[in-house]
């Protein structure tokens, strides 16, 4: 009868490719950058799955949920910065309150004649004006 043979002592070493080691802290403050993932992974030096699958390793959550999470600071500090420029700047006022307030481009125009015309000023031209106000009775200088 043979004896089985023994299998050699495991040594440390593995075998296939090395882990790479990602920094984390940096991915956090691109995700907070809004930078993508393939942008997150060309700076960290691996791939797009190899950085999702290191995510779920590390913090048990897909890339996109981690990704919705980090990004919120960033678009805090984002929100910051508009506010503080909106005081200085009569265009970034404007684009936040389109924004944020759902304030629209609008001309409310009220006349004495009782007519009330709340129509984007885009969409009605000089001459339906015209039109329009004398159809209520409104009279309107040549």
């Amino acid at each position: 009868m043979t004896k089985a043979k023994k299998k050699p002592e495991a040594k440390d070493t593995k075998m296939g490719r090395p882990v790479i080691e990602l920094d984390m802290a940096l991915i956090e403050n691109l995700c907070a950058l809004q930078c993508t993932a393939v942008e997150i992974a060309e700076a960290v030096g691996c791939s797009e799955d190899t950085l999702g699958r290191r995510i779920k390793e590390e913090h048990g959550v897909t890339f996109a949920e981690y990704f919705k999470l980090k990004r919120q600071p960033g678009l805090s500090s984002l929100r910051r910065t508009q506010f503080k420029l909106a005081k200085r700047s009569a265009g970034m006022a404007i684009f936040l309150g389109k924004n944020l307030l759902g304030q629209k481009d609008r001309s409310e125009l009220h006349m004495h004649g009782g007519l009330n015309i709340n129509k984007e000023l885009e969409d009605m031209s000089t001459d339906e004006l015209i039109k329009e106000c004398k159809r209520h009775g409104v009279e309107v200088p040549d």
